[in-house]
C-alpha cells in the first residue's frame, strides 16, 4: 500500500467511502420503497376484503374484477378451514384452519405466503365474515412488486456504479490538483544544491502546502546560511593557519641557509616556537569551537562565588598588565551563580587577554545583577572601544575590530567567550562605555542561595 502514490491512495479512499455512502443511500432507498409498495397492496386488501364482506351473500363475484386486474383472489372459509365461496372458484383454501379460527374470533391475519397455486407469493388478509361467522380471505399477488424491486435494483446498480466512477475521477482531479504543488516543491527541490540555492514554489493559496513550502524555505535559507558560514569558516580557519606556517617555514629555511652564529639560531628557534605556539592555540581554538557545535561541549555546573573567580583571573593577568603600564583590577562582589568554574575562567581570561591586546588603561572585572534572574560579568578598559557597527558581529568566528591592529589574534577569542556562555544557558554582549573604552560581558543564570557546594553534569 506504501508503494501506491498518494493521489491514487486518496482516490481508493475515497471511492471507498464513496462506495459505502452509495450502498447505505441505495439500501435505503430499496427498502422504503419495497415498504411503500408493501404498504399499497395491504390497503388494497384492505378495501377489497369490506368489498368481499359485502358481497360474501349475493350471486356477485366477492371482488370486483375491474378493481383487481386480475391479481386478487378471494373466498369465504368458516371457522375450521372449509371454504364456502371462492373468487374464482376451485381455489384451495389460502388459511390453515387455526388462521381461520383466528379471522373468525375477530382478529385480522395478515401474511406473506408462497402458494404453489396460482403459484407465486401472495400478500394475504383474513378479517371476520361478519353475522353468519366464518371468515372472509383476499390475497393480493406480490409478483408485480417484485418485478418493481428488481428493476429498482438494477437502477440502483447501474446509476451507483456511474456515480461511483464520477465520483472517483472528479476525487483523482483534486487529489492531483491538491497534489500538483507539492511535484512542483520536488521538481524544485531536486535541483536544490550547495551551488545553487535556489527556492520552493509558493502556491498563492494560504493552506496546509503554503506553509509547509514557506516553512522549507526558511529551513533552505537557514541552510544556506549555515552553508556560507561554514564556507567562511574554513577560508578564514585557512587563511589564519598559512599566515604562521608561512613564518615558520622562513625562519627555519633562514636558518639553515648559511652558517649561523649560536645567538642567531637561538633567535630563529626562538621565533619559530613562538610560531609554533600560535599555530598550538589556533588549533585548540578551532577544536573547542567544533567540539562545540557538534554539541559535545562539556559543562560541569557548580554553585561558585564570582568574587573567587574574578580574583583568580586578575591575578593571572596581574604580571603582563605590569609589563605593558597597566593595571587588572576584580571589584569585589557577593553575587554568586551556577556555572562551570574552568570554562567561566577559559571564557574570562579570554576577555581580559583581548582587553590588553586591544584596549587601554585599567582593566576592570566586575559583576553585577542582571535582568530575569542573571548575573552579568562585565570586563571593561579605557581604551578606544569598538569602531562602529562593530559591536554587531563582535562574535562571529575570526571577527576582528581592525585587521591593522589585530596583533597576531585569530578573531576566535570573543567567539569562544559566546560558546561558553551559551553552554551555561546565558549570553554573551558587547558594546562602547559612555566615558570611553570597551565594555563586554557575559550572563549567566543567577544563584540566590547559599553557597552549598553543588555539582551536576550539564551537556550541550
Amino acid at each position: 500500500m506504501s508503494r501506491i502514490p498518494i493521489r491514487l491512495r486518496l482516490t481508493l479512499v475515497f471511492a471507498i467511502a464513496m462506495a459505502a455512502v452509495l450502498a447505505g443511500v441505495g439500501l435505503l432507498v430499496y427498502l422504503r420503497v419495497g415498504s411503500a409498495l408493501l404498504s399499497s397492496v395491504d390497503q388494497t386488501l384492505r378495501s377489497q376484503a369490506r368489498e368481499a364482506q359485502v358481497r360474501r351473500e349475493g350471486e356477485h363475484r366477492l371482488v370486483d374484477p375491474d378493481a383487481t386486474g386480475g391479481t386478487t383472489l378471494a373466498e369465504v372459509v368458516t371457522a375450521g378451514g372449509r371454504v364456502v365461496r371462492a373468487t374464482p372458484a376451485g381455489l384451495p383454501p389460502l388459511v390453515n384452519a387455526s388462521e381461520a379460527a383466528r379471522a373468525s374470533a375477530g382478529v385480522s391475519v395478515l401474511r406473506s405466503v408462497k402458494l404453489p397455486s396460482p403459484a407465486g407469493r401472495w400478500r394475504v388478509l383474513a378479517v371476520p365474515a361478519g353475522g353468519g361467522g366464518g371468515a372472509v380471505v383476499v390475497a393480493r399477488s406480490l409478483e408485480p412488486r417484485h418485478a418493481t424491486l428488481e428493476h429498482l435494483f438494477r437502477e440502483l446498480l447501474f446509476a451507483g456504479s456511474i456515480g461511483l466512477l464520477l465520483a472517483s475521477g472528479i476525487g483523482y482531479a483534486v487529489a492531483a490538483a491538491a497534489l500538483r504543488p507539492v511535484e512542483a516543491m520536488r521538481r524544485r527541490a531536486a535541483a536544490v544544491t550547495t551551488a545553487s540555492p535556489t527556492r520552493l514554489p509558493v502556491p498563492p493559496s494560504r493552506d496546509e502546502i503554503a506553509r509547509l513550502a514557506t516553512t522549507l524555505n526558511e529551513m533552505l535559507a537557514r541552510l544556506e546560511s549555515s552553508f556560507e558560514h561554514e564556507r567562511r569558516f574554513l577560508g578564514d580557519a585557512s587563511h589564519e593557519l598559512r599566515t604562521p606556517l608561512a613564518l615558520l617555514r622562513a625562519e627555519l629555511e633562514l636558518a639553515i641557509r648559511r652558517p649561523r652564529t649560536a645567538a642567531e639560531l637561538e633567535a630563529a628557534v626562538r621565533s619559530a616556537a613562538e610560531e609554533t605556539e600560535r599555530l598550538s592555540r589556533l588549533a585548540e581554538d578551532l577544536l573547542f569551537i567544533a567540539r562545540a557545535d557538534q554539541g559535545a561541549l562539556p559543562i560541569r555546573a557548580e554553585h561558585v562565588r564570582l568574587s573567587d573567580v574574578l580574583e583568580t583571573v586578575a591575578d593571572r593577568f596581574a604580571a603582563r598588565a605590569a609589563e605593558l603600564g597597566r593595571t587588572v583590577r576584580a571589584q569585589g562582589s557577593e553575587l554568586e551563580a551556577d556555572a562551570d568554574p574552568e570554562r567561566l575562567d577559559q571564557a574570562l581570561s579570554g576577555l581580559v587577554d583581548n582587553a590588553l591586546l586591544h584596549g587601554g588603561g585599567e582593566v576592570v572585572l566586575a559583576a553585577r545583577s542582571g535582568t530575569a534572574g542573571t548575573v552579568e560579568i562585565h570586563v571593561t578598559d579605557d581604551g578606544p572601544g569598538f569602531p562602529a557597527g562593530f559591536d554587531e558581529r563582535a562574535f562571529d568566528r575570526f571577527s576582528r575590530a581592525d585587521e591593522a591592529r589585530s596583533r597576531g589574534g585569530s578573531g576566535l577569542g570573543l567567539s569562544i567567550v559566546a560558546v561558553i556562555a551559551g553552554a551555561h544557558g546565558g549570553r554573551a554582549g558587547a558594546g562602547n562605555r559612555a566615558g570611553g573604552g570597551a565594555d563586554v560581558w557575559i550572563s549567566l543564570p543567577y544563584a540566590a542561595r547559599p553557597a552549598s557546594r553543588r555539582r551536576a553534569h550539564v551537556s550541550t
